[in-house]
């Protein structure tokens, strides 16, 4: 069967479509994936359907029609033969599933690193004149593959987005590769999925696959420094950002902000969400993310900052959100 006719059969089950459903895919290696389920399924489906007819025959069959059950033959076939050939059969099938790349979309790859911070993601663009870096979200053209290189230098993060691939561990001291593609324009969810502490199940991530030429339309404005302000509000919010020490811990290119410890904010207001796809990207989430962080998310590493008037808060997050 083509694997792309594998989607509408778990549109009978609940839950099964959405941003972050495996079952649903967008990718050819996800659709690998989601082929390979579906054969599983149909197949331990049918052998239930065996064993429960075997199973009632031995309880209810009389003597004589049963008798045949407990024949070497039988057990022979049923104990042995089926299971080495049947698992066998499923091995090499997922192997070779498994085994199959983007073909010829492996030409001329994105280059994309990926590190797994406490707890979000530094995504770092290496496909451009230098690299550039954003955070909690990875855009992506329709149609190629794509290459990402997955590290850690803390704990054991795990990478997944499973419209588009399958899982991948990030190991503190190693570098991992995960090449997948997009063959449809739109935005799916990714997570985390290896306990990593406190906040692991709020770190989550998306990805915009986009038509080429907005591809190569919004890398040339990611690659800019940030926009200077142009309202006195903005212009207030910039230099409260400057002035309280937000700079020592996140970077606004253009700008003295240069810290290392937290997302780089040269676009943030561009982005779909903050905080690790937790709110969405505008002025009221991003002043609630300043001032109540630990309560949306709880062990995150950014102190909440309480010490803004409501009038220096709104300029300041303002500014924040101008910045696309």
């Amino acid at each position: 069967m083509h694997i792309a006719r594998a989607a509408p059969a778990c549109l009978m089950l609940a839950g099964c479509e959405g941003v972050q459903s495996t079952l649903a895919p967008t990718g050819p290696q996800a659709q690998h994936i989601a082929q390979l389920f579906w054969v599983m399924v149909a197949g331990s489906g049918a052998i239930m359907l065996v064993v429960t007819l075997l199973t009632a025959i031995a309880l209810f069959a009389p003597p004589r029609r049963r008798a045949f059950l407990a024949g070497d033959t039988v057990v022979l076939a049923g104990g042995l033969i089926f299971p080495v050939v049947t698992l066998s059969a499923l091995l090499v099938y997922g192997l070779v599933m498994l085994g199959a790349g983007p073909g010829k979309m492996a030409a001329s790859p994105v280059g994309i690193e990926v590190a797994g911070e406490r707890w979000w993601w530094r995504v770092i663009y290496r496909d451009g004149p230098s690299a550039v870096e954003s955070a909690n979200e990875l855009r992506i053209p329709v149609g190629r593959a794509v290459e990402i290189e997955l590290t850690s230098d803390n704990v054991i993060h795990s990478f997944w987005a499973p419209r588009l691939a399958g899982k991948l561990d990030m190991i503190p001291g190693r570098k991992t590769a995960l090449t997948l593609s997009a063959e449809t324009a739109g935005v799916s969810r990714g997570q985390c999925a290896e306990y990593c502490g406190g906040a692991h199940a709020l770190m989550a991530f998306n990805v915009v696959a986009m038509p080429q030429n907005e591809y190569d339309e919004w890398r040339l404005r990611e690659f800019q420094p940030a926009q200077e302000p142009t309202t006195q509000e903005t212009r207030e919010g910039k230099a409260l950002f400057l002035s309280h020490g937000c700079g020592a811990c996140h970077t606004i290119r253009g700008t003295p902000a240069a810290g290392r410890l937290g997302p780089d904010l040269t676009h943030v207001g561009g982005r779909i969400s903050i905080g690790a796809a937790i709110l969405a990207t505008d002025e009221a989430s991003i002043a609630r993310w300043i001032t109540h962080n630990q309560d949306i998310k709880p062990g995150n590493l950014m102190p909440a900052f309480d010490i803004f008037s409501e009038s220096e808060l709104l300029a300041l997050s303002r500014y924040l959100a101008s910045l696309r």
